[in-house]
């Protein structure tokens, strides 16, 4: 007989039950960090960053390269984690969170000298000064992470934090916390292998009272990956002990098929962007934009694709899509697909709840004939739900793009590169894609993610998700062994004139202020002087 779906965040629990949303079978249970045993697990890893903050590069590179290493040996052991946590498929776990995490340390282990490195810089008119930002790590970092991508939103954080010389703590989703313990482990040992305190990385499990504890406990800066809800209340609960945030919240976002796009390329980038983890995804394409002389061959070659799709639990054999994570984002996406066919949206596949009797799914949905103001074109799905939208060109596909308070990542296909990039410098996003799923930017970690308006700020991956996890410090020091001193007091009669003159002549626009200014430096000068 089926376990029945848990009900989770009792302010007192105690234990979190875990249950695979695919099956409804029970797991095991999780105890609940209170704040006493948040602070202990904070503090512990201060204590390892001390040393941690003073090795080289070389060994942190060395940690990581063993956290890869780790990973590559234990990845049926993994995968099967995040099959039984989440739900999803062994194929998406494998390709959406085992090989992104991969490329994510690759990258890191390469560039991460580069760009943690003290960089020279011009020191401007201190022509007898040198210039450089040096970065330096900030201490304990802290992560709230959701329940969509069990590895990826643990090892996000965890790696340039590493790099960076932090030591970090990481509270996931209760919805996943079965899966946590394992994966911190395996960070844990790879540390300790290198001869490093594994306290250095911390992992408290619990409800929202712990990720309160988490950042009232002192943490140096804090990475929030959620709902836009819950990011308000944990930038308010952050601001009361000034600690820096990264929020990289919800999104909304755009996938426009221009009527030169090539079809099936599209189709099947379309088909990535909402059907990846069962469209729980942040980055998820919610809103296809789809010009008129194409809207008809679109809609039929996705319904097709869609309706071929498999679903159910990954261990009765293969399929395409799995369940749904949480019984509540199951009955989010069930509302909004039934009040989008209520506003007069059209069901070209699925539009429903199926397989009832073994988990939390919703079908592989295609909608037809959504218009802008229905409420699924603003309120995030996150869900397997295409929305098609017809547009008549590219002002109208802008316009319908920016018009949410969301602004993630966003999509633009088209033949004629110079439309696309044009589209594209458009759009109101922190992220965009041509002839590509945008969610596809992570995989190029050069690249930043994040986004703006109600999706968030700061910036994970590249080199500024790696510079947001250091004290960017600002260093000026002598260019030669010269010194003399700067006598600005006390005040001497005729300094007024003299630094107005010096101001004018090296800012003045044009050649003739700059002159004027030069010349009535010189009369103040020799007029000091006599």
């Amino acid at each position: 007989m089926n376990a029945p779906t848990k009900v989770l965040s009792p302010a007192d629990a105690a234990i979190i039950p875990c249950t695979n949303p695919a099956t409804r079978e029970p797991l095991g249970t999780i105890d609940v960090d209170d704040a006493d045993a948040v602070a202990d697990i904070v503090a512990r890893a201060r204590a390892a960053q001390i040393g941690w903050g003073r090795t080289d590069f070389a060994a942190r590179r060395r940690v990581l390269r063993r956290i890869v290493d780790q990973l590559l040996a234990n990845v049926d052991e993994l995968c099967d984690l995040i099959v039984a946590d989440s739900g999803k498929t062994r194929e998406n776990a494998l390709m959406g969170e085992i090989w992104p995490v991969c490329e994510k340390l690759r990258w890191t282990i390469a560039k991460g000298p580069k760009h943690l490195s003290p960089e020279r810089v011009s020191s401007g008119l201190l022509v007898h000064k040198r210039a450089r930002l040096e970065y330096h790590p900030l201490g304990v970092l802290g992560a709230i992470i959701p329940w969509n991508y069990p590895l990826q939103n643990i090892m996000n954080p965890i790696i340039p934090a590493l790099m960076a010389g932090n030591g970090i703590v990481v509270k996931p989703s209760e919805w996943v916390a079965w899966s946590a313990p394992r994966i911190v482990q395996i960070v844990k040992e790879a540390i300790a292998a290198e001869g490093h305190s594994p306290d250095l990385v911390g992992i408290v499990q619990g409800y929202g009272a712990t990720g309160k504890a988490l950042i009232d406990s002192g943490i140096d800066a804090l990475v929030f990956i959620g709902s836009v809800e819950n990011g308000k209340r944990v930038l308010e609960a952050a601001a009361q002990t000034i600690t820096p945030v990264v929020l990289e919240l919800g999104g909304k976002d755009p996938f426009i098929v221009c009527d030169d796009a090539d079809l099936e390329q599209a189709a099947h980038a379309a088909m990535a962007g909402c059907f990846i983890s069962a469209g729980q995804n942040c980055v998820a394409a919610e809103r296809l934009l789809v010009f008129d002389a194409v809207y008809d061959a679109f809609e039929d070659m996705v319904g097709t694709l869609v309706r071929s799709l498999r679903q159910g639990p990954p261990a009765k054999g293969q399929v395409d899509v799995g369940a749904m994570v949480t019984p509540m984002q199951l009955e989010i996406v069930e509302r909004l697909v039934t009040r989008a066919v209520e506003q007069g949206a059209r069901v070209v596949a699925g539009g429903k709840r199926v397989l009832a009797d073994q988990g939390d799914y919703f079908a592989p949905t295609v909608l037809a004939d959504i218009t802008p103001e229905m409420d699924i074109m603003h309120q995030e799905t996150f869900g397997p739900v295409m929305l098609l939208c017809r547009v008549s060109d590219e002002h109208e596909a802008v316009q319908i793009a920016n018009g949410t308070a969301f602004g993630l990542s966003s999509s633009v296909f088209s033949k004629d590169h110079d439309k696309a990039r044009r589209i594209a410098s458009r759009l109101q996003a922190g992220m965009t894609a041509i002839n590509e799923f945008g969610g596809m930017t992570y995989m190029a970690q050069d690249l930043t993610f994040g986004g703006v308006k109600a999706s968030g700020f700061g910036r994970l991956n590249g080199r500024e998700g790696l510079r947001a996890c250091t004290n960017v410090k600002a260093v000026l020091e002598d260019r030669l062994p010269l010194h003399f001193a700067n006598k600005l007091f006390p005040v001497a009669e005729g300094d007024f004139e003299t630094v107005k003159s010096a101001v004018r002549m090296v800012y003045g626009s044009g050649v003739r202020a700059r002159l004027a200014g030069a010349m009535d430096l010189a009369r103040t000068l020799t007029g000091r002087r006599k």
